[in-house]
């Protein structure tokens, strides 16, 4: 039995330790998010989260999560609130769409470690990850995009009214 918490709710398998993480996901929770590329760990299409860090699911066995809390893009946000998921749409990344999840969970890792970085640190986040259609540019944009409105929607977070109805941080 292998019990771990998927995008906030625990779940228990019984399944073959051996499993790779990607096909329990897929298969067996129906969370048909995260894509199957390489099936070696080299394409980035099947990133999640485990416990906050970017992993290749298609590689890691599902008896090495136990405990472990996993979030996929379906966890990313219920609304697609998420300002990279709004950052992505803006700035139109997808082409064929089939490594965006991938592309996604490795950019929110970077900007949970990283709330602003630059074009370098992008790059070596991202290199990982690979896209056919080479929507890279507009990867990069949008991590950009996606890094400002967060630290926007932090700053108006922050705002208070005062005694007078003014806005104040």
């Amino acid at each position: 039995m292998v019990t771990f918490t998927l995008n906030g709710e625990q779940v228990a398998l019984q399944i073959d330790p051996e499993t790779p993480l990607l096909w329990a996901l897929r298969e067996q929770l129906k969370s048909t998010g995260t894509k199957f590329g390489c099936g070696k760990g080299l394409c980035g299409a099947c990133t999640v989260h485990i416990n906050g860090s970017a992993m290749r699911s298609c590689i890691t066995p599902v008896s090495s999560i136990n405990g472990m809390a996993v979030t996929t893009i379906e966890g990313l946000s219920e609304s697609n609130s998420n300002p990279l998921q709004q950052a992505w749409i803006a700035e139109n990344v997808p082409q064929c769409g089939y490594c965006q999840s991938g592309q996604i969970m490795s950019a929110a890792a970077l900007l949970m470690k990283n709330p602003n970085p630059d074009d370098e640190e992008i790059n070596r986040a991202m290199s990982g990850n690979l896209c056919r259609c080479g929507t890279y540019p507009r990867i990069r944009r949008a991590i950009h995009r996606a890094a400002k409105n967060a630290a926007s929607l932090e700053s108006a977070q922050n705002v208070r009214a005062d005694s007078h109805g003014k806005m104040t941080p």
